[in-house]
């Protein structure tokens, strides 16, 4: 769950406050003289409350125009699931929006009775989503991650959610224990050829649904700037024609594979089928969009989380 910064006295009169504000309804004023502070205090206790996720605000009203460019996708494109939530023109996060509305989906998928496979990619929107999640008990489903732990340096690589996941959700849950990236194609084949390797890509493998992030590609990017790549790296991707990437797996703008050496050391599982899983990638903004229509031309995605302002750009480019 959110990492706690502030002191346990604090967070419970920020959670007495947040209470009062979003569920009794009261207003800053009324706040202020219940707990005998004044309204500036009150109005940062009800900011801190939000700021360290001890509110979680989930909008329960279908807005029309998003449902209209969720449908206009969905046909468009032929997707399993689209959801659209509102842009938001004064915001810089590529995170807000459409990380609630991803957790609310991961909730809906793990409160089905009957037992299924839950696979995750990585990235900064996914773990975004995560947080956002409640505790759940779902001891029959089991989740398991696309990607390697490890990073570079061989440190555990801060955006696998896996872990996070296991912090809020009590079901089994099964790590990939590889590098994001190997050496070469040779060491690949030798790591996955080992049986606790085998069994987690088998589960991969069966997954009924699958949360990925979509990566740009860039200097800017995820994978120079997380370490994964080197500068001259990416620009020889870039050159040859890579727009996005998935788990690390890196795609053209028609959303084929490239075939380049550094997909040969991506040690993360395959993408599950799109026949058989719902594939959801989450991801919004103008630095994304090629790489998201890449994604869902070439079906590397078979459904979407996104914006407005993707949408738009989705429908007419």
């Amino acid at each position: 769950m959110a990492k706690r910064t502030e002191t346990p006295g604090r967070l419970d009169d920020a959670a007495r406050a947040g209470w009062l504000y979003y569920v009794a309804g009261r207003t800053q004023d009324e706040i202020a003289s219940a707990m005998s502070i004044s309204r500036q205090s009150a109005q940062r206790l009800v900011s801190l409350a939000v700021a360290e996720k001890l509110i979680k605000v989930r909008l329960d009203h279908p807005i029309a125009a998003c449902l209209e460019l969720a449908n206009q996708l969905r046909k468009k494109f032929d997707l399993k699931h689209v959801e659209i939530v509102p842009s938001d023109p004064g915001s810089s996060s590529r995170t807000v929006g459409i990380a609630e509305a991803a957790a609310a989906e991961i909730e809906r998928w793990l409160k089905r009775p009957d037992p299924i496979v839950l696979a995750v990619g990585t990235g900064r929107t996914l773990k975004a989503a995560v947080d956002q999640l409640p505790t759940i008990e779902c001891p029959n489903h089991r989740i398991v991650s696309l990607t390697g732990n490890i990073t570079p340096d061989g440190s555990a690589a801060y955006y696998n959610v896996i872990f996070s996941m296991a912090d809020a959700v009590k079901a089994r849950h099964f790590p990939m224990p590889l590098p994001v990236l190997v050496t070469s194609a040779e060491e690949r084949e030798l790591l996955h050829g080992q049986q606790l390797v085998r069994s987690t890509l088998a589960i991969s493998a069966q997954a009924d649904v699958t949360f990925v992030g979509i990566g740009e590609l860039g200097i800017d990017g995820p994978l120079c700037v997380d370490g994964f790549l080197e500068k001259d790296e990416m620009m020889e991707l870039m050159r040859e024609g890579a727009v996005g990437e998935i788990c690390g797996w890196i795609f053209d703008a028609q959303g084929r594979l490239l075939d380049n050496p550094i997909n040969e050391r991506v040690a993360s599982a395959s993408i599950p089928s799109r026949e058989t899983s719902t594939v959801i990638g989450i991801a919004k903004g103008t630095r994304k969009f090629k790489a998201i229509r890449a994604a869902i031309v070439g079906r590397q995605i078979n459904s979407l989380i996104t914006d407005e302002q993707t949408a738009d750009f989705l429908l007419t480019s």
